[in-house]
């Protein structure tokens, strides 16, 4: 920072010489080359700071560093910032394409990236930007914002006094368009057909999956495989939701490609690995309209159920209008049947629906009763159903099935249950056996209610239940909603050969009297569980310790990862209490 100020003053001495010197003899000011010069040092010594020393990310001046969001300063002083924080803290919807476009969209204004080029355009004019988007290696998208952040309702500046990136809001607080359409968008796939196995819940959780890496990647998954491989003890024509996909998706089970199990042929290929990894599918469990539009917007489809009064195939229904595709159910039956829900309409007519309600608006649903029901597949539900959106699933963040190289678990079933102490708050603990070359990469578990809190902490060498007080923190963080979430080290640990080793997470979920999620033999369903497979402990305070297989009859939902580290990487030095971050749901 001296090295600039000096620079600063420097450059200062130089315009006023120059002022002076030109004012006695013309009356004008001369440009010089040592002005140039001068300019272009201060820039490069501005550049130079901000990579040594980040600059710190404020919202409406107030700093958000404690999210982790990614803005940087870039070679030419232009502001890049990340997709997450353009998703999250600006309320975008941010799309990539296969050949390297990125669309960004805000309300109704549009803005569209090319790959390695610094030209733009915003609402289909071409525009000229300071700097190109950068793709880093990780798969991250950073894009140039300085130019065109006005067009989001945003300003931004760079403050060399506290080296600070502040953004300030001056237009519109409501980032959503009044209607929205995936289908116009190219996020969605075809409609398929369940026929007349219970399998909507397999159906509208693969079909929300799908939308997930749309438009950029355009896959669609077995809906056998995920029916009959995963850890309940059920047959297709039994149901099941949503708990059970997360748990054969997080437990590295599937997706596979439904070209590689066809649907209903009866039979599945249990040989098949999953060609993507599920690292964070949120759960809404109470009805808000704007998080739920958010969500689609952002993220992807969003899996729901409601009650439909026709069966399979049928359209004869008093809540249904054929002619529209239109349906309103206000009565007390619960749900029975999933769908997946791909936009909405605020201003969709009231008179469409056969039992009107009071108010416009609806939300526009993908069913799996092929394409000679409703409108193509599709059809429109009224704001106002009594089961819609009661609870809503985004499967937000899936990676490719090289994220990590090898997955340690004990929690088949998932988020069967929660147990807890009466408080809000708990230790949980895993304990595993690390193989040769490993360092650790993450972990994972489930939030079980909103506005939750974590600490990770990692106990290296495991022998005991006395060793959980010998742990290292290694990550922190909060989440907005229930859910299923990865927490990616910033610092991956390296793990001795073949020694058993520990992570433990504290968990704090306001209104929560049992915070922590279990597996154990709840029903018929579940009767599958095997306890055997696991070692793990929870505690009030991570001080005394309680088996969950011994005395809770159960096992704990937290996973770990690993990668294999290379022989010119190898560091057994690399063990130490650095934290990570991570925070999920900061959305407008």
């Amino acid at each position: 920072m001296k090295k600039i100020v000096v620079v600063l003053f420097t450059m200062l001495m130089i315009l006023a010489t120059a002022f002076f010197i030109t004012e006695a003899k013309q009356g004008s000011i001369i440009k010089t080359n040592e002005i140039d010069n001068s300019v272009e040092e201060f820039r490069k010594d501005i550049i130079s700071y901000s990579k040594v020393n980040t600059p710190s990310l404020k919202l409406e001046g107030v700093s958000i560093d404690s999210f982790n969001y990614k803005v940087y300063l870039d070679e030419s002083m232009e502001i890049m910032a990340s997709e997450d924080f353009l998703e999250d803290v600006i309320g975008c919807s941010v799309n990539r394409y296969t050949n390297g476009r990125v669309m960004v969209q805000r309300r109704d204004n549009k803005i569209s990236f090319e790959k390695g080029s610094s030209a733009a355009t915003v609402n289909g004019e071409a525009v000229k930007l300071n700097a190109k988007p950068y793709f880093s290696k990780d798969g991250e998208i950073y894009l140039p914002v300085s130019d065109i952040i006005g067009k989001l309702d945003y300003t931004v500046s760079y403050s060399l006094y506290d080296n600070s990136i502040d953004f300030r809001l001056v237009g519109e607080s409501n980032s959503l368009p009044t209607a929205y359409d995936m289908r116009s968008q190219g996020r969605v796939t075809p409609v398929r057909d369940q026929g007349k196995l219970g399998t909507c819940w397999a159906f509208a959780s693969l079909g929300a999956l799908e939308t997930t890496l749309m438009p950029e990647e355009n896959n669609q998954y077995s809906v056998d495989h995920i029916a009959l491989n995963n850890s309940y003890d059920l047959e297709l024509n039994q149901g099941g939701e949503h708990t059970m996909s997360i748990a054969y998706l997080a437990a590295w089970q599937g997706p596979v490609y439904e070209k590689d199990d066809p649907y209903g042929d009866g039979e599945t290929n249990t040989n098949l690995d999953a060609v993507k990894h599920l690292e964070e599918a949120i759960v809404i469990g109470n009805r808000d309209d704007e998080v739920i539009k958010g969500a689609i917007f952002k993220y992807g489809g969003v899996e729901t159920s409601l009650y439909l009064h026709m069966e399979y195939g049928a359209t004869k229904s008093d809540y249904y209008n054929v002619d529209t595709a239109a349906y309103y159910y206000n009565g007390e039956e619960k749900p029975n049947h999933d769908v997946v829900i791909v936009g909405w309409d605020d201003n969709y007519s009231r008179s469409n629906f056969k039992l009107e309600p009071e108010v416009d608006g609806a939300y526009i649903c993908k069913n799996s009763w092929g394409t000679e029901f409703g409108d193509n597949g599709y059809f429109y539900v009224s704001y106002e159903d009594v089961n819609i959106c009661q609870q809503s699933i985004v499967y937000s963040k899936l990676a490719g099935n090289n994220n990590f190289d090898k997955i340690y678990q004990s929690d088949l079933l998932g988020w069967v249950g929660q147990m807890g102490f009466g408080q809000q708050s708990a230790y949980f603990a895993n304990a595993y056996t690390a193989g040769k070359n490993e360092e650790l990469a993450a972990v994972s578990f489930y939030a079980t209610g909103p506005d939750t809190e974590f600490s990770v902490y990692l106990v290296p060498k495991y022998e005991n239940e006395e060793s959980l007080m010998n742990r290292i923190f290694i990550a922190s963080g909060n989440t907005r909603y229930a859910g299923y979430y990865t927490v990616k080290l910033d610092n991956p640990v390296r793990l001795q050969d073949n020694q058993k080793y520990a992570v433990i997470v504290h968990i704090s979920t306001p209104g929560s009297t049992k915070p922590v999620a279990i597996e154990y033999n709840a029903d018929d369903r579940t009767d599958s569980v095997d306890l055997s497979d696991g070692e793990g402990y929870v505690s009030l305070y991570g001080e005394a310790w309680h088996s969950a297989e011994k005395t809770q009859d159960c096992n704990i939902c937290l996973k770990a990862f690993t990668n294999i580290v290379k022989e010119e990487d190898k560091d057994d030095t690399k063990l130490n209490g650095e934290a990570g971050s991570y925070i999920q749901g900061k959305s407008n």
